[in-house]
């Protein structure tokens, strides 16, 4: 009994004893950001597992041994290390190392551990490409899920960016772009598909092409429906985040960066276009087959060197006595071998290496109350080639101010303007009977340094669309003036009435306006084609010409007697975004956390289009329109218009609501619903209005108390994810009438006394059509090793896509028979891999690997075939049941024949020659399946070395898995104007040619005449399985070196930081396909505007003070 007492009494003076050496510490943690307090950060007693939380103050309480340390921390903030103490104020900083591990939605920012979706923060810093004035480009290889690809790498055009793949089979699948928490929406709307057709409208395509890169601070990439489903209706094909910079509080800082790019100039070793060597040796064997005589060439549409030389022989000059050039085979000759050992390099007669500078200069600074970033920046572009001038200057400034301890306002602001200048260009037109995809008067740069002989000179003139034309004369007097004003401002004020609760109202408005001036100037090749009438022969095949049906002996005539053209077309756009939501945090118990989020928001949209054709302006006159009234005559027997406005509007509402729940950051439930409505749909109730809702869930299993002990930091973090959402998209406003449309025309009368205004309907009521809607399951693993050395997060998905907008054929009620409906289905599947890893990590040194691995596949489960045959086969794909979203096809190719032409497998089953029906509907299976356009692959592998202040940076993206249409280079008829490819050095010559060569026969003069139809022969084998190749590649995409001075160094200078950087971009390809030639798998050569990425050089300059 003696020794149980003894035993009792020893227990409680020891107890007695720990507890008397145990302290209780109270203490507040605020953020140095903006000074509110933290609500969850971990507040642990150094070298244990015993802690606790923050609440909703950011206060906690802790018993802590006498003597004892804490160490606080909080996810994008840099954890301290303490003595403790009672009354403690600790104040976190942003940490930008783990700023990852907070995720910025645009409406919210959560805590890593309580998101559930997937995705994918980008540092802006380490993503920007020098150079490279437009941040969307930025992206490629940057996220996992995520592929950008260069169809355009013209400044303002945007590039085709897919989030997860195509989610719409006829709409446009483009992500929706977030800017601190507002939309930004496009000025017009651009297809993702049309972003490849070179049209001058492509160059507003890109929404953020005004944002000055050096302002961006991170990009959010939300990929699964947990992660979009807060912006329901409009997020069905993900959602890109923009965050800007913003002060912090401290001293303030200015700092200026200075781009200088050099771009190279294209070389013809890239490709396979014939020398001029070459290139006379075909044209000599044209004039043998009857093409280059003299009669055919001088009255024909286009000539270069022979009718150049028949031009001379028929030139006399009075003063001289003599012609242009002695008519005798020597003469003659000796002016071909000129022309044969020419060898003009277009390349370099039409692009430049000047300097692109882009300057920024930005100040930044804060105080406990206040914070702000002002910056501004200026970009003059001198242009790659010819008539590719751009010069842009934004302004931007964002500013916080807190008017009380629970009362702030955020205002934000900027502004940008930007003068570019391009080629004249028309519209690409797709002539869909004769199969051939064209664009009248093209003199895109790029294009023509590859389309044209090299045998011509420079200097002179030679004869295109039956008028005088030189490539550096018709760039100075056709192209197109851009001019593009973007404004927005948006203020946030945010209450907080209770520590758990911040209700926060905002407020935007956006404003874009362009104008595009097509300025065809008097002497311009388009200007004199419409008068070209040189001889009868000129005047009856010029199709310019205009010839009046009211007078039947009536000779072709001009309807452009002087002066050029102006063309106008003014786009505006203003949006207007109003949110407010209440939030609402709190931590009961210190274990279970309760974020709860609901709002009301309301979006509002007004576009204006309008287009004038000023005929006649004159110039050179003083710009005086001079106009005769056949054109508008003619106008009015063609029915086409002068001029054309149009307004449209865009209005949604949406009710929101998200919660999260999660005990002890280790099991996380979240759900998220939202309820719009937009008068985009049909007016019926069920039409317009939607619920999009999400459900979704997360282990942290690191959070568990056994975690570190079971894995002993060689499994330092692990997460498991899983979501099922339903979120929506609209459909295409063209494709969307509410109401029965009605507008005013001149029907068509054989003569013009006739002339009578009409109505008629435009489109039927369109009452259900409603949103496309994608149901999504993702599960997702996040797991780090040895302390994080290596971090490694997957996500694989189901898509299944359900009411997509499709063609319904009916019985034609209302005088159409061709309607769309939610009446096609799709599905979609992927995985995604991200692995970064930090392999050497030393004082001085270290090296750094980042390796990204997307897959994405698409099936299109139910459509109603409305495509023809020329939709299939033409380069962006198509959708068809049972294939891929973007599908491409081919017209299979039988070999030649033993004349040499192409032979193909048509829709009866018959081979043949030029028997092809490009506008074929009902039978297409003979067409074969050549793969998507779509890359199915995607990725990229990074390396990072540091050492002291040297940085080095490897940088290699690439796709696979997509096939691509080789460029249509073979024509029935060919003139002395065009280039060839050396393939043709293969073509067909000789009978038994056929059997070892797929390459078909330079058409004779004779056979061309002698069938109509031989031209859709050789259109038809530009678009067969002869002309197509793989999109596969493997590109250096970047390669960085930079140096960051020692601050040390500049103590004695007026400077706080100085670095250096030089960038090389696009260098080159370590793989592509060898059927490209040097065609890039990624651009798309159609002319117009449009140009690929160029390989470039860029210094860049940081100077902080």
């Amino acid at each position: 009994m003696g020794k149980k007492l003894m035993m009792f009494l020893t227990c409680l003076f020891l107890s007695w004893g720990m507890a008397m050496a145990q302290t209780r510490i109270t203490g507040t943690v605020t953020s140095s950001d903006d000074g509110q307090p933290i609500i969850g950060a971990s507040v642990l007693i150094m070298g244990t597992k015993t802690g606790t939380v923050t609440d909703v103050d950011g206060h906690f309480s802790l018993d802590v041994p006498s003597g004892g340390k804490l160490t606080v921390s909080y996810l994008g903030m840099r954890p301290q290390t303490i003595a403790a103490r009672n009354g403690l104020k600790i104040v976190l900083a942003p940490d930008n190392k783990t700023l990852q591990e907070v995720v910025v939605t645009g409406i919210q920012k959560m805590d890593r551990r309580l998101f559930t979706g997937a995705t994918d923060k980008v540092n802006a810093a380490n993503a920007m490409l020098g150079g490279t004035p437009d941040i969307s480009r930025s992206l490629e290889g940057r996220a996992a899920g995520v592929s950008v690809q260069n169809v355009s790498g013209t400044f303002g055009s945007a590039p085709k960016i897919r989030i997860r793949g195509a989610t719409s089979i006829y709409g446009s699948s483009k992500p929706l772009w977030v800017v601190d928490g507002v939309i930004q929406e496009d000025v017009t709307d651009i297809s993702a598909d049309d972003l490849s057709s070179g049209n001058a409208e492509t160059l507003i395509s890109s929404a953020i092409a005004g944002l000055n890169a050096d302002d961006i601070e991170s990009f959010q990439i939300l990929k699964d429906g947990s992660a979009t489903s807060i912006y329901g209706a409009r997020a069905m094909a993900g959602v890109i985040v923009v965050t800007t910079k913003k002060g912090k509080e401290g001293q303030a800082h200015i700092n200026y960066t200075g781009e200088y790019t050099s771009r190279l100039v294209p070389s013809y070793s890239q490709f396979n276009i014939l020398n001029s060597q070459d290139q006379m040796g075909i044209y000599k064997e044209m004039q043998e087959k009857g093409w280059l005589n003299l009669s055919s060439v001088l009255n024909g549409r286009d000539y270069g060197v022979y009718g150049k030389m028949y031009q001379l022989i028929n030139t006399y000059n009075s003063t001289s006595g003599q012609f242009g050039l002695a008519n005798t085979p020597e003469a003659m000759n000796g002016y071909l071998q000129q022309a044969e050992f020419r060898n003009t390099n277009w390349f370099k007669q039409l692009f430049t290496s000047a300097i692109m500078q882009n300057h920024s200069l930005s100040m930044s600074g804060g105080t406990k109350k206040s914070n702000y970033y002002v910056s501004m920046s200026a970009m003059f572009d001198p242009g790659w080639y010819k008539d590719s001038q751009v010069k842009r200057y934004t302004g931007n400034f964002n500013v916080t101010h807190h008017l009380f301890n629970n009362l702030s306002v955020n205002l934000i602001g900027g502004a940008s303007y930007r003068k570019q200048k391009a080629p004249g260009t028309l519209n690409q037109d797709v002539d869909v009977v004769t199969g051939q995809v064209k664009r009248d008067f093209d003199i895109n740069p790029y294009s023509y340094a590859l389309n044209t002989s090299r045998t011509l000179d420079p200097d002179e003139y030679y004869v295109a669309n039956y008028a005088p034309f030189n490539i550096m004369h018709e760039l100075e007097t056709n192209y197109i003036d851009l001019n593009v004003v973007d404004s927005k401002f948006q203020a946030q004020l945010n209450y907080k009435p209770f520590p758990d609760l911040e209700l926060t109202a905002l407020a935007a408005i956006k404003y874009a306006t362009t104008s595009q001036e097509h300025k065809i100037k008097d002497s311009s090749d388009q200007a004199e084609a419409y008068r070209a009438m040189d001889n009868s022969t000129i005047r009856d095949a010029n199709k310019y010409l205009y010839t009046d049906p009211d007078n039947p002996y009536a000779l072709p005539i001009t309807v452009l007697p002087n002066g050029g053209m102006y063309q106008r077309t003014d786009n505006s756009m203003t949006s207007y975004d109003y949110r407010i939501t209440g939030t609402y945090n709190h931590v009961f118990n210190k274990a279970h956390i309760v974020n709860l989020l609901g709002g009301v928001e309301s979006t509002r949209i007004d576009r204006n289009r309008n287009w004038f054709n000023g005929w006649g302006m004159q110039y050179d006159s003083g710009e005086i329109p001079f106009y005769v009234y056949e054109f508008f005559k003619k106008s009015i027997e063609g029915n086409t218009d002068y001029y054309s406005l149009k307004n449209t509007n865009s209005r949604t509402a949406a009710f929101l609501f998200n919660g999260t729940y999660s005990y002890k950051n280790r099991y996380v439930l979240n759900g998220t619903y939202r309820y719009e409505g937009s008068n985009q749909l049909g007016k019926s109730r069920n039409a317009r209005w939607l619920p999009t809702w999400n459900i979704s869930g997360a282990w942290n299993a690191n959070e568990e108390p056994w975690f570190d002990k079971v894995f002993n930091h060689e499994l330092s973090h692990l997460t498991v994810r899983a979501s099922y959402s339903l979120t929506a998209s609209p459909p295409d406003p063209s494709l969307v009438s509410s109401t029965v449309v009605m507008k005013a025309y001149n029907p068509y009368r054989l003569f013009s006394s006739d002339k009578e205004s009409g109505i008629h309907i435009t489109d039927l009521e369109n009452s259900e059509l409603t949103y496309e809607k994608k149901h999504e399951l993702n599960l997702g693993l996040d797991f780090g090793l040895f302390d994080d050395r290596i971090n490694v997060s997957f996500d694989m998905y189901s898509r299944k896509n359900f009411d997509e907008i499709g063609p319904v054929i009916t019985e034609g009620s209302g005088g159409k028979v061709m309607r769309y409906a939610n009446q096609a289905d799709m599905k979609s599947h992927g995985q995604e891999l991200s692995v970064s890893s930090t392999n050497i990590r030393t004082k001085n040194f270290s090296w750094a690997t980042n390796f990204i691995y997307s897959y994405n596949t698409t099936e299109v489960t139910r459509l109603t075939n409305h495509s023809q045959v020329m939709d299939l086969i033409y380069g962006t794909g198509y959708g068809v049941e049972g294939y891929p979203a973007r599908a491409l096809f081919s017209i299979p190719f039988k070999g030649l024949n033993e004349d040499g032409m192409p032979t193909f497998l048509n829709e009866k089953g018959e081979i043949t020659v030029d028997d092809i029906n490009f506008q074929e509907r009902n039978n297409i299976g003979y067409l074969k399946y050549e793969g998507s356009t779509d890359p199915k692959y995607v990725g990229s592998l990074g390396n990072t070395f540091k050492y002291k202040g040297f940085s080095l940076n490897f940088f290699i993206t690439y796709s696979f898995g997509n096939v691509v249409r080789l460029d249509p280079v073979f024509k029935a008829q060919y003139t002395d104007l065009s280039a060839m490819t050396k393939e043709f050095k293969n073509r067909w010559v000789v009978s038994g040619d056929e059997s070892h060569t797929d390459i078909p026969v330079i058409a004779s003069y004779r056979q061309y005449y002698a069938d109509n139809h031989l031209r859709y022969a050789y259109n038809a084998y530009n678009y067969s399985t002869a002309r197509i190749a793989k999109g596969d590649f493997i590109r250096m995409k970047e390669i960085t070196l930079g140096y960051d001075f020692n601050r040390s160094w500049l103590s004695k200078t007026p400077f706080s930081s100085l670095s250096l950087k030089l960038q090389v971009t696009n260098l080159f390809l370590f793989y592509a396909d060898k059927k490209l030639n040097g065609q890039d798998p990624e651009f798309v050569n159609t002319g117009g505007v449009a140009a690929p990425l160029p390989r470039q050089f860029t210094l860049t300059l940081r100077v902080g003070f």
